[in-house]
């Protein structure tokens, strides 16, 4: 089992209302690596439960809008482990494997057989891992679709942030000492369209969310998955291809990062994938266009 720190614990009040009313509609679940936030609609039927999966270095709270939006449809997210309202445990070695195996425990937990993925940023990650997994027969549930959005899965066609670069190099955890507010708005404002701007609110919440229990302090351990997404590349660039179930792609096109060369590169990968985009729109399409967002996940989750 990894070694878990001790963190400082924020007291609840301190969030922001809005952060606090969507930790008040979830439960955490302890797993073998430690206790993650989990929300979900009221009923988890037996019919295909979508499956929310967030980015770095945010958390499931980006899908509340869009939640809002899945009406009678089954859904179920979570805060990987090190975000969000999840634990944050130093010192430990973060990876898109454990957070994998994470998203298998909290499905098996909660009744899950039937999966629909929709997966942004550092998900998308998490999710070709769960494909090559189900490639290899060995997923406990039947992972029937997904859908991937803007997340730098080939990731030598993304154009990484500065800050990126520095937190996965040798001054990472200077860097990760020095993060303020400001400076975190201010970068995290750099990933939003000029047509849908981050707002005061949003950034006010992202950042609670994220220095919560001192997880700013740890974002050169968070991102390791950089590091992953190099070395497991043929793994996980081999799933998209040989996936033999349906694989689309939801794309923001005025994303910085993960920039339409990245689509073009998964559009190599699967040339027959179903691909629909949303011109004028940055990284966060769920925050800036929720509603379109949602129907175009739809649209591609219930597409023959």
């Amino acid at each position: 089992m990894p070694t878990r720190g001790v963190v400082r614990v924020t007291v609840a009040d301190t969030l922001p209302a809005a952060v606090r009313q969507w930790q008040a509609g979830g439960r955490m679940v302890a797993t073998p690596f430690g206790r993650v936030f989990v929300r979900s609609s009221p009923d988890l039927s037996d019919s295909p439960t979508i499956v929310l999966l967030h980015g770095f270095p945010s958390s499931s709270y980006d899908y509340r809008e869009v939640t809002d939006r899945l009406a009678d449809r089954p859904w179920i997210t979570l805060d990987f482990l090190g975000f969000g309202l999840s634990d944050k445990p130093r010192p430990h070695r973060y990876s898109l494997f454990e957070q994998a195996d994470i998203v298998q425990f909290v499905l098996i937990q909660a009744g899950v057989k039937q999966v629909a993925l929709i997966a942004h940023d550092m998900g998308t990650s998490v999710a070709t891992e769960l494909l090559a997994r189900d490639i290899a027969g060995v997923l406990p549930f039947d992972l029937q679709r997904a859908v991937l959005s803007n997340g730098s899965v080939i990731i030598e066609r993304a154009s990484l942030r500065l800050s990126q670069k520095v937190l996965r190099g040798p001054l990472g955890p200077l860097a990760a000492r020095l993060i303020t507010e400001r400076g975190f708005v201010r970068g995290f404002a750099e990933l939003f369209s000029v047509a849908t701007p981050l707002t005061a609110q949003e950034a006010h919440d992202q950042w609670a969310l994220l220095a919560r229990c001192d997880g700013d302090r740890i974002l050169h351990l968070l991102c390791a998955y950089l590091h992953e997404r190099v070395e497991f590349a043929p793994r996980w660039h081999g799933a998209v291809r040989d996936w033999p179930k349906p694989l689309s792609f939801l794309w923001a096109t005025a994303d910085p990062v993960a920039t339409i060369n990245v689509l073009a590169g998964l559009r190599q990968l699967r040339p027959g994938a179903e691909v629909i985009e949303l011109p004028g729109v940055g990284h966060y399409p769920q925050i800036e266009v929720p509603g379109g967002f949602t129907a175009a996940a739809l649209r591609l989750l219930d597409s023959e």
